[in-house]
């Protein structure tokens, strides 16, 4: 229990106001433009502070915060990796994949597949796009909610279904916009209660070279040895960059950030924006877990489990009205994830399924679809709550690591496609379906590696990140050598959405501020090693 007093509670209070405000404000400018580019896309408008927030904002959920400092408890700097490389794949996005997504006009990511291959390859991702945001990203966002709302005393289900229809509610309402809006908010409340609680638990502790002294020599190790269980350097260097491509640069939940933006140079600005931002959870969100264990070696603190670790220091060591600001900035967390995985999955839905079997559907009516998927999508939110407590931790885990299983296909066929013209609609069927097929084992085979011996049990035993090298390998693989063996493709049908002497360099501002941020994240590599 945090034991919240009546400013914490005010606090908690003006910011579902101001969001609200914020969200109220938008849906109402917006009310007189009422299409799918307005309703899905933002009206294609928006600048590059707004995106590169709402990146920030929308990858941040309440289980991100909790998760990353409980890694940092237990482990230490290690799992800000994951954080450090986003920044890299940030870049990216906004060199190498934006131009060609913002040139087709494309709303979703299956749209860009099925004009680079095939109606079949769009078919393939919208489905798994969609059944892994229900069973995922909404199942994770309102488990991790439950260690807010019982943190500060509210019933489950009661906490739940609130934040669940709230957040719904305005992102029906207002669409992208609201969101993107909103995230920017959240942003904002977000990084600054974090620093806030880094900073007072340092204080607390005597400083930087105190809680270096303290707690033990590894904990402060980007880099592990090959053999580590989690996350050995191998499967860091070549391993996390492909499910970095898959998510940062072709998932839907990332990618319509920079579908929304007026232009190229404010996409791509909007991306480095977003990569800067991604160097400080290993800082605010991963040092607060080594601080709670610090504190826990000095008998200042103590928490049953690691992912205890940040509600603890909240109780702990935060005065009211601050604490209350925190909570806020957990909500703001898990508001603008739950908002983005609504939105993104009603897009798809909307544009990519319904809009397929009702190609003379207007403008109006798809907005209307739109928010009828995002309705339905609270529903089951609510719906899913009931079997939350019943899913074992280990499944759990089980089902989230799908998404690291299903990622090295869709990469492969993205990045590949945009530079070897060569490839077709065969070539990407095959890689997708067998990466699907593999994956699907792997997860099944990982479930029940104990009754499984030899190769099967290596395959399912292997680290996750090996997994998904030798996946990729094997896709790529497929990819080019079944393209090669079947008809040629026309290359007419796509010569605007791949590599053809392309000038990818043109604003010597973008330029410094890419390469500054790759230096920073260098020096990082180098301090914590």
């Amino acid at each position: 229990m945090l034991n919240l007093n009546y400013i914490d509670v005010i606090l908690i209070v003006l910011y579902f106001i101001l969001i609200y405000g914020v969200a109220i404000y938008v849906t109402y400018k917006e009310k007189i433009n009422r299409d799918t580019s307005s309703y899905f896309l933002g009206g294609r408008n928006m600048g590059w502070f707004v995106i590169g927030a709402s990146l920030f904002a929308s990858n941040i959920g309440s289980e991100h915060i909790i998760g990353l400092a409980g890694s940092g408890a237990s482990g230490g700097v290690a799992v800000a990796q994951f954080e450090l490389l986003s920044g890299i794949i940030l870049l990216l996005l906004g060199w190498v994949f934006v131009p060609f997504y913002l040139k087709s006009g494309v709303y979703t990511m299956p749209e860009f597949l099925e004009l680079r291959y095939s109606k079949g390859a769009r078919t393939y991702l919208s489905i798994i796009s969609i059944i892994a945001y229900i069973l995922t990203k909404i199942s994770v966002t309102i488990a991790a909610s439950g260690i807010i709302f019982e943190a500060i005393g509210l019933n489950f289900w009661t906490g739940a279904v609130a934040v669940i229809i709230a957040t719904g509610l305005y992102t029906i309402l207002g669409g992208l916009k609201a969101v993107l809006y909103t995230d920017m908010i959240q942003m904002f409340i977000l990084i600054g209660s974090s620093i806030l609680i880094t900073w007072i638990g340092l204080s607390h502790l005597g400083g930087w070279a105190e809680l270096k002294s303290t707690a033990e020599p590894e904990f402060f190790n980007l880099w592990k040895p090959l053999n580590h269980s989690e996350f050995p350097w191998t499967g860091i260097v070549f391993g996390a960059p492909i499910l970095g491509v898959w998510y940062w640069c072709t998932d839907q939940f990332i990618v319509q950030r920079v579908l929304a933006a007026k232009d190229i140079k404010n996409a791509r600005r909007g991306t480095i924006f977003g990569g800067y931002l991604k160097i400080l959870p290993l800082f605010i969100f991963v040092v607060p877990g080594i601080i709670a264990y610090a504190l826990s070696q000095k008998g200042m603190l103590s928490f049953d489990s690691a992912d205890q670790a940040f509600p603890s220091l909240i109780k702990v060591l935060l005065p009211p009205g601050v604490r209350g600001l925190v909570v806020a900035g957990l909500f703001a967390a898990l508001m603008s994830s739950l908002s983005t995985v609504f939105n993104s999955c009603s897009t798809l839905f909307t544009l990519d399924i319904y809009k397929k079997f009702k190609p003379q559907s207007s403008e109006k009516k798809l907005v209307v679809v739109g928010q009828i998927a995002t309705l339905v999508l609270v529903i089951l939110g609510i719906f899913w709550i009931q079997f939350i407590d019943r899913v074992s931790d280990q499944l759990f885990t089980y089902l989230q690591s799908v998404q690291a299983y299903i990622s090295p296909p869709i990469a492969a066929v993205f990045l590949l496609g945009l530079f070897f013209k060569r490839l077709n609609a065969q070539g990407a069927m095959a890689a997708l379906f067998t990466g699907f097929v593999l994956g699907t084992a792997r997860l099944f085979g990982e479930i029940n590696k104990e009754s499984l011996s030899g190769p099967l049990f290596y395959l399912s035993d292997v680290n996750f990140l090996h997994f998904a090298i030798l996946l990729f390998v094997l896709c790529v693989a497929i990819l080019i050598l079944v393209s090669l063996l079947t008809k040629e493709p026309d290359y007419n049908k796509y010569k605007e959405i791949t590599y053809n002497k392309t000038k990818l360099i043109d604003n010597r501002q973008d330029i410094i501020l890419s390469v500054i941020l790759v230096l920073i994240v260098i020096s990082i590599w180098f301090y914590f090693s």
